[in-house]
């Protein structure tokens, strides 16, 4: 691994806080925990998965092993943001992971996750931690992850990007 950021390079996330060789990266234990902390997610959920960064915080998730460092475009998804005061999971880590979270998810109404998936922000009565979380729907009697909304003083923000927007009405 390599001792600095590079933004055209993808390096892997050290193992724990004792391998890190780059300044302020997030490590794949931390990451783990995190999902486990604020989702629920258990840590199981990632064993067969390897965590890389490029750039500053900027995590993907790839589920292979490689060498590292790897010098590509992409790898995998993004995942997460973590050089930033509050970590920030992708609204692709919670489609994908979100089945499995047991907190810190908001399940909307169908009205409600029409406006969310347009990307409106809404006011929601939600009596959970603040920051982001995941927002999910019933989807024939399942709950089914749409994505991040950030949510603040009773305001649920979605967090779908402009391009993933979608109509479901």
């Amino acid at each position: 691994m390599s001792g600095a950021n590079d933004g055209q390079m993808f390096d892997r996330l050290p193992a724990t806080a004792e391998e890190r060789t780059a300044a302020g990266r997030a490590t794949r234990a931390e990451v783990v925990r995190w999902w486990e902390d604020r989702f629920g997610v258990p840590a199981d959920a990632f064993d067969d998965y390897t965590f890389w960064e490029k750039g500053k915080g900027k995590v993907w998730i790839l589920h292979a092993d490689l060498e590292t460092p790897v010098n590509v475009e992409g790898l995998g998804m993004t995942f997460l943001r973590t050089r930033q005061e509050h970590w920030k999971p992708t609204t692709d880590a919670v489609q994908r992971f979100g089945r499995e979270a047991t907190r810190n998810v908001v399940h909307l109404t169908r009205d409600q996750a029409v406006r969310f998936a347009r990307g409106e922000d809404q006011d929601v009565d939600w009596d959970g931690d603040w920051g982001y979380l995941g927002v999910a729907h019933d989807v024939v009697g399942e709950p089914e992850p749409l994505g991040v909304g950030l949510y603040l003083h009773g305001e649920l923000r979605s967090q779908i990007p402009k391009g993933r927007q979608e109509d479901l009405s």
